[in-house]
């Protein structure tokens, strides 16, 4: 079969779409790949950034949707059924072989790449808002790198859940997408942003911040928050450096910073990844949809990668073989 293999830790120039040996096992469900997904964590896996390194060669790819070649016959899955399935790696080839428990159906009215953009960025935003942020309907949200994959997924979830939206967006042509997901507000990343914040929340501040870029706006994002307000670490996307915090600003205000880190929750607390599962497509059943995803050939992955790296992408990308 065919897929893209990571050659060497040098990002997406690393990367070979090649020949490999097929994919099975007698424990696995095995998948025609419809779409993989494509997120900032592969991009930083493929330049031996990531909190896992791994060593060359390997075929990432951690997001799958597809129909099932194969599966073992106690599962609940049969030859010709489409599913999405999360997969530590192996996702960006033309099969994959993953564990039953990490296969789900997919809706009927979503085509495989919706369903593949489906899966990290808005389980994770779910994860981000219903469980570490603790959201509740009438509360505000500010949202961080908005135009991104996990940004887009945020707004769309936070809403759902019942909360007005701010965002910021770094990049201006991105505003008016960033609009058609349903920001209430949507704020360039220039000189003056805290001001607009608190200019467009009556002074008071926001309740939650969505934050997966770190770097030199972390540290007003603090500001930003009303007291017993939250701020949502979700990643470093800016490339800024890890931002630090003096404690005593939390304590004095009433702020939290929380982590979320989806991956490693579920890897401690396996069993609670349906229930991050369920939340989503609740929210799918009551009419979330993700926007159009990005699409290229799976045989041209480096340059999907390279888009991504270079901010080019709003939304979600997805290779298809």
């Amino acid at each position: 079969m065919k897929a893209l293999v990571a050659r060497e830790l040098s990002g997406p120039a690393g990367l070979e779409f090649t020949d490999v040996d097929d994919v099975g096992g007698d424990n696995v469900v095995v998948v025609d790949v419809g779409a993989a997904g494509v997120s900032f964590p592969d991009l930083l896996l493929l330049r031996g950034e990531y909190q896992m390194r791994l060593d060359p060669p390997f075929i990432p790819g951690m997001e799958v949707a597809g129909v099932v070649r194969s599966a073992p016959e106690e599962s609940e899955f049969t030859p010709g059924q489409r599913v999405t399935a999360l997969c530590m790696l192996g996702g960006w080839a033309e099969r994959v072989a993953v564990a039953p428990e990490s296969v789900s159906p997919t809706p009927d009215h979503l085509d495989d790449a919706e369903a593949v953009a489906l899966l990290g960025n808005y389980q994770t935003a779910y994860f981000a808002l219903a469980r570490r942020g603790a959201l509740r309907p009438g509360e505000t949200v500010l949202v961080l790198g908005s135009a991104g994959g996990v940004g887009t997924a945020s707004i769309q979830v936070a809403k759902a859940l019942g909360a007005t939206v701010i965002a910021l967006v770094h990049r201006t042509h991105a505003i008016d997408y960033v609009k058609s997901l349903g920001a209430d507000v949507v704020l360039p990343l220039t000189d003056g942003w805290l001001q607009q914040v608190r200019d467009a929340t009556g002074g008071r501040g926001v309740d939650l911040v969505v934050d997966p870029i770190g770097g030199p706006a972390f540290d007003d994002a603090i500001r930003a928050l009303a007291v017993e307000g939250r701020l949502l670490v979700l990643g470093f996307a800016s490339g800024g450096g890890i931002p630090t915090v003096k404690v005593n600003r939390l304590l004095l205000r009433n702020v939290a910073v929380v982590g979320v880190g989806l991956g490693e929750f579920i890897r401690v607390r396996p069993e609670s990844a349906s229930l991050f599962e369920f939340g989503v497509s609740e929210l799918v059943k009551a009419g979330l949809r993700p926007p159009p995803p990005v699409r290229y050939p799976l045989a041209k992955g480096a340059e999907a990668l390279q888009s991504l790296a270079d901010g080019e992408v709003l939304g979600k990308v997805v290779l298809e073989p």
